[in-house]
């Protein structure tokens, strides 16, 4: 059994190892999940995240974590904090990647909502962020659910992005 980082009503999280490339690729290699992000992966790009995921786990206690679906022990993709430059500053920040038939089911809301809590009551951050494309409505309303309000736009990759957050109640 691998060691349960934060676990939810219907979810757990727990460290991304190399042997989770193959179902992460189920969501970072597809060009529908990905649309609003970076291109769609490789599997040699889905194994650099997973290494980098592991050395943020050693340099800050946190990084994406794979997201598992606690009836039947299912991999559905990956939730975390990553420290993210923001308006020139270095900031933990919620992400997440749900793997396409498991979205529109509350997952990625209940396992960001559970690392905004982590965040705060754990790590002791004072903020939270979360930014993605204006284009990415879904991920927008997930940051609302979780309780981030608008805080700015900026420009990241060539795109216009929001950038929400929250601080610390």
């Amino acid at each position: 059994m691998k060691k349960k980082i934060i676990e939810t009503e219907r979810l757990y999280l727990r460290e991304l190892q190399i042997d989770d490339t193959k179902e992460l690729m189920k969501v970072l290699s597809d060009p529908e999940s990905m649309q609003y992000s970076l291109d769609p992966f490789s599997e040699k790009k889905v194994e650099e995240w997973i290494q980098w995921n592991i050395e943020n786990y050693k340099k800050y206690k946190h990084g994406l974590w794979a997201v598992i679906l606690k009836e039947g022990d299912v991999f559905i993709g990956d939730c975390g904090i990553t420290m993210q430059n923001i308006v020139d500053e270095i900031v933990p920040e919620i992400g997440f990647h749900i793997i396409k038939e498991y979205c529109n089911k509350g997952f990625a809301t209940e396992a960001a909502l559970a690392c905004k809590k982590y965040a705060f009551e754990i790590l002791n951050y004072p903020k939270i962020f979360s930014y993605c494309t204006v284009r990415n409505i879904p991920s927008q309303k997930v940051a609302r659910k979780i309780g981030l309000q608008f805080y700015k736009y900026i420009e990241k990759r060539g795109e216009k992005q929001i950038v929400q957050f929250a601080t610390k109640d």
